[in-house]
């Protein structure tokens, strides 16, 4: 926050006068900066809300409980595997990270993230596909191969 009110403040300096009170235009500054990222964050959580991966994870480790099938090299395998995937699809930019979220982790239809997005179905799809394509160029320069 210290650091985007410094920026703010510099991008202003020209404007601003040594005369006025220059304290409460950065402290002004600050507590609008910190409003809007609050503003962000709430919008994004609920999009796409982040206990819905926890829960996900959360079943699917109790599932792995349940198989002891699954040998310990099986399962540190696929964690790494997960976290991989889930850390290429944390750097996606958000017009194509949130219809995947919505689709694979929400288990939502395209119509229905269209209609949530506000944006046409065509548009879901279009994203998606390039959502999917910059993943596997990721995922297989990372060594994967499907």
């Amino acid at each position: 926050m210290y650091q985007d009110t410094m920026l703010k403040l510099l991008v202003k300096r020209q404007r601003l006068d040594s005369q006025q009170n220059v304290k409460n235009y950065a402290l002004s500054v600050s507590t609008l900066l910190w409003k809007n990222k609050k503003k962000k964050y709430a919008n994004r959580n609920r999009l796409v809300p982040i206990d819905s991966m926890d829960r996900m994870e959360l079943e699917e480790n109790l599932y792995m409980a349940d198989t002891s099938a699954a040998s310990p090299e099986s399962r540190i395998l696929r964690e790494n595997e997960k976290s991989a995937v889930q850390q290429t699809v944390a750097k996606l930019s958000e017009k194509y990270r949130i219809p995947i979220l919505l689709y694979y982790s929400a288990d939502m239809s395209i119509q229905e993230i269209a209609d949530f997005l506000q944006i046409p179905g065509g548009t879901v799809k279009s994203r998606m596909s390039k959502a999917k394509c910059l993943l596997k160029k990721e995922l297989e320069a990372l060594g994967y191969d499907r």
